[in-house]
């Protein structure tokens, strides 16, 4: 046995021999064959490195703006209820944590290798790049490093987009494992196919596929995981009743939705303008322009909508049309003029309702922040919308006003491969692991809430019990685990009963008499 022992300890530090001298190996190649680490030889003070200098700035200002959308995605968990607030956000958190982290070693090296965009990307083919991994030789390089913090956002925010449609019963560790995949394959090689010189951006059909923004590569593909992602997770208890028809749930606090909105729609100048990675490309002033009109428009069509149909102002859905009409804008931002952009949003608020009555009473999939109707449903109608209001003035993109209907064909080309690449992906992904280690909290946690049982908090906690939402006080949470307790001490002791695993309780408990032995 010792034998055996040493030998599996000689083999373990062997193993992380390895990893430390392949790890300092790479970070040897990151400083001996460093592109341009410090800007010295990519800055000059003439009128060519003012250029490169305001264009830096202007970049980074958009990453900053683009990451500040977390919060906005956040916030968004007031459509939830309080008892599973703790546990959306934390998904949010570790999306822009973990995510980005497996995108820096080789999210981006598979999405932008081949590419040549900036330096140290040099090789890859059609389907899939292999350089720039750790930015490390080359790719240590100011170019290459501002573009991977911009780029790193937009993988963040794709991979957040899920967190929504299987909020308040979803596990955690799948969780992480989903993110990880997305962030590490799913996003970078449909990113790669459109944004890396890939083989949907070379189709001989218009200009090939367009997305300035994110239609496709971010909303399309998130919001298809989102939906095959709560459909084989299932609804939560109690949205639907025995004839199918649908429950609301309401959240537990609407101000937080709508400080949501506000942020996502400010950080979204910095998604949409920022994706010109260029503060001397003037198109910039229609790009913010046009994310706007489409979210006022998304929004104003919401709000006489539910007026209309309701005789009350829905705010919850006019904020969804705000968020509808960003989503569908952000791919023809660039390529419309505003009075296109205004089409836009007001068709994309329409497409988002339209989508929720689809979704969740047609076919029984619960959404609750409404994710699939917001970004999956206006992502494809956004891709769409470039091939048809394109109107040739930028990038030599023109589209069906303009008398050509190449570019449409080439859109739905790419946005066709978006949904069947996301949707492969998803049920592959969600079916192995429900198979596998399970994807579903249990009956209790879920009762209970996923913050008090995952998080060991609620998002809330008050200094002596609960607070309930009228004000009155709650039975504190330390004496109610205590009778428990206490009275499982006494079950145990009891010769009648024996101790059984309860999944629909997820823990052990003294529930079932034993059967006397026949004689």
């Amino acid at each position: 046995m010792k034998c055996v022992s040493n030998k599996i300890n000689k083999m373990k530090i062997s193993v992380w021999l390895l990893l430390i001298t392949l790890g300092i190996s790479v970070l040897g190649l990151g400083i001996v064959e460093a592109g341009d680490p410090n800007g010295a030889a990519t800055y000059s003070d003439s009128i060519i490195g003012l250029k490169y200098a305001i264009n830096f700035t202007w970049t980074l200002l958009g990453a900053f703006l683009v990451f500040s959308m977390q919060a906005g995605f956040a916030f968004l968990g007031g459509f939830l209820r309080q008892k599973n607030m703790l546990g959306y956000m934390a998904h949010c958190f570790i999306d822009s944590t973990l995510g980005a982290i497996v995108f820096y070693l080789f999210g981006f090296a598979l999405m932008f290798g081949g590419s040549k965009l900036v330096p140290g990307l040099d090789f890859g083919n059609s389907f899939i790049g292999w350089d720039g991994f750790f930015l490390s030789g080359r790719s240590y390089d100011v170019q290459t490093i501002m573009f991977w913090l911009f780029q790193m956002v937009f993988a963040t925010k794709t991979v957040s987009i899920i967190a929504g449609a299987v909020a308040e019963r979803m596990k955690f560790v799948p969780y992480i494992i989903y993110s990880c995949l997305m962030c590490g394959l799913i996003y970078p090689i449909y990113g790669h196919w459109v944004w890396g010189g890939g083989w949907l951006s070379t189709l001989p059909f218009g200009a090939g596929v367009k997305d300035f923004a994110g239609c496709a590569c971010v909303h399309t593909v998130g919001g298809i995981m989102a939906f095959v992602g709560a459909w084989v997770l299932g609804p939560r208890k109690g949205k639907y009743n025995p004839d199918g028809t649908p429950n609301a749930i309401p959240g537990h606090n609407l101000v937080y939705v709508v400080i949501g909105t506000f942020i996502l729609a400010f950080g979204w100048f910095g998604f949409n303008a920022g994706s010109t990675l260029a503060a001397t490309d003037l198109r910039m002033s229609v790009v913010a322009s046009n994310t706007f009109i489409a979210a006022a428009a998304g929004a104003s069509i919401m709000l006489f909508l539910t007026w209309a149909m309701t005789g009350y102002v829905d705010l919850l859905f006019i904020c969804n049309g705000a968020l509808a009409g960003l989503v569908a804008i952000t791919a023809p931002c660039a390529y419309v003029a505003p009075w296109a952009a205004a089409v836009i949003g007001l068709l994309s608020g329409l497409i988002m309702r339209g989508a929720v009555w689809l979704v969740e009473v047609k076919m029984k999939v619960d959404d609750p922040l409404g994710a699939v109707a917001v970004h999956a449903a206006n992502g494809i109608w956004g891709m769409l919308a470039v091939g048809i209001f394109a109107d040739g003035t930028y990038g030599g993109v023109s589209g069906l006003i303009t008398g050509s209907g190449w570019q449409l064909l080439a859109q739905v080309i790419g946005t066709s491969v978006a949904i069947g690449w996301a949707f492969a992906w998803g049920v592959a992904v969600f079916f192995i692991m429900k198979s596998t280690i399970g994807i579903r909290v249990s009956d209790l946690v879920e009762s209970d809430g996923i913050d008090t049982h995952i998080h060991g908090s609620p998002c809330y906690p008050v200094e002596e019990g609960y607070i309930a939402s009228g004000g009155e006080a709650m039975i504190d949470l330390n004496q109610e685990r205590e009778q428990l307790s206490l009275l499982e001490e006494a079950m145990s002791k009891d010769a009648g009963r024996e101790k059984i695993y309860s999944d629909k309780l997820g823990r052990w408990v003294y529930a079932r008499l034993k059967t006397e032995k026949k004689r």
